[in-house]
């Protein structure tokens, strides 16, 4: 099949199997990859790890896109935002499981959409500010498709996307806002060599992004050890949260601590499927929150993850971290009398209820 015959057809529009997996912003070029409804459900990261050998991939203009969606066409997708190692993958698998749900997880094409975001009304921008609506209109269109019309997209993002977070989630549509406690976040960053790698490689963009928000720059990356990185990290990403928070419609964002989640999982998919308008009784969340995939490593499900198993990795960074952690806490604490996006991310994560998902709203 030749995507660009069929464009006047609507048939791109009409569902998602032609995925938009790639966007050059300098050529304005496409590169379509060919996904069926397994290929979503398995993949736990939209980008160059979720592309199969042989999978049939064609390049189009951007703008020839375009063509293919009516004004009628679906605009609705749902978003999940969050700081990163949180859970946000388990949550999209788990609610991707329900029939009325399309999970997507991280579409590459959304890191570009938020760089380019990012450079909005620059000098050096390759994007005309103008056109900017109109490309945001064609990427939540290009999103929102699904395989059955009773289905409806849930987008999980790339934690850094989240600054993109009210231009990104159409009127109408909701997002979930998932976090941790700056205790649990360092411990969890910590825990492990892999995440640890991460953070001294965003180190560098995290900083540049809370100066952002906090109108100059504080602090020195070359100061800061490693567990006042990982809590400048969470700032970064929780700052992002909140900000997006407060852009977005009243009721169309829900707060969710990832350990109230673990706390009561049933309780926590129930109110998620409420907020995200799908039907879901008790006895479908208790048995959704059963599954296999609870025990699981989500972004590799050949692992085995469960709580127990958390907590006691998390544990073990306590007692072998213990003065990494303190550090990072100390420093969250001295941030917050100066910085008023790192005071408003530690007011947000105090008000945890720890008891209904739903009271975060």
């Amino acid at each position: 099949m030749n995507p660009a015959a069929s464009l006047n057809a609507g048939t791109l529009a009409a569902t998602p199997h032609w995925f938009p997996h790639l966007l050059d912003p300098a050529t304005e070029r496409v590169l379509l990859v060919e996904k069926a409804e397994a290929d979503y459900r398995d993949s736990a990261f939209l980008d160059e790890r979720s592309l199969k050998p042989g999978a049939a991939r064609h390049g189009v203009e951007w703008w020839h896109l375009a063509a293919a969606f009516p004004p009628a066409a679906r605009r609705d997708a749902q978003y999940i935002f969050h700081i990163g190692h949180v859970g946000s993958t388990l949550i999209s698998r788990l609610l991707g499981e329900l029939p009325a749900i399309l999970s997507l997880r991280e579409p590459l094409i959304l890191r570009t959409f938020a760089e380019m975001l990012g450079q909005r009304g620059q000098a050096e921008a390759l994007w005309d500010p103008e056109s900017i609506p109109g490309r945001l209109d064609l990427l939540t269109a290009l999103l929102s498709r699904t395989f059955r019309r009773e289905q409806r997209v849930l987008v999980k993002a790339t934690s850094f996307v989240s600054e993109a977070a009210a231009d990104l989630v159409p009127a109408g549509s909701r997002a979930l806002l998932l976090y941790a406690r700056p205790e649990r976040y360092i411990e969890t960053i910590l825990a492990g060599p892999n995440s640890r790698q991460e953070l001294a490689m965003t180190a560098r963009d995290r900083l540049k992004r809370l100066h952002r928000a906090a109108g100059a720059e504080r602090w020195r990356l070359w100061e800061l050890g490693e567990g006042e990185r990982v809590a400048m990290a969470w700032a970064a990403e929780m700052a992002s949260l909140v900000r997006a928070a407060q852009a977005l419609p009243a009721g169309s964002a829900m707060w969710l601590d990832f350990d109230d989640f673990l706390a009561d999982p049933a309780a926590s998919l129930g109110a998620l499927a409420d907020f995200f308008g799908v039907e879901l009784d008790r006895a479908g969340a208790e048995h959704l929150a059963a599954d296999p995939l609870m025990r699981r490593y989500s972004k590799a499900a050949e692992y085995e993850y469960s709580r127990e198993l958390r907590e006691q990795v998390l544990a073990e960074a306590r007692r072998d971290q213990a003065g990494t952690i303190a550090s990072g806490q100390r420093w969250l604490e001295s941030a917050a009398a100066g910085c008023a996006p790192v005071a408003a991310a530690l007011e947000r994560a105090s008000a945890s209820t720890g008891a209904d998902p739903a009271a975060n709203r």
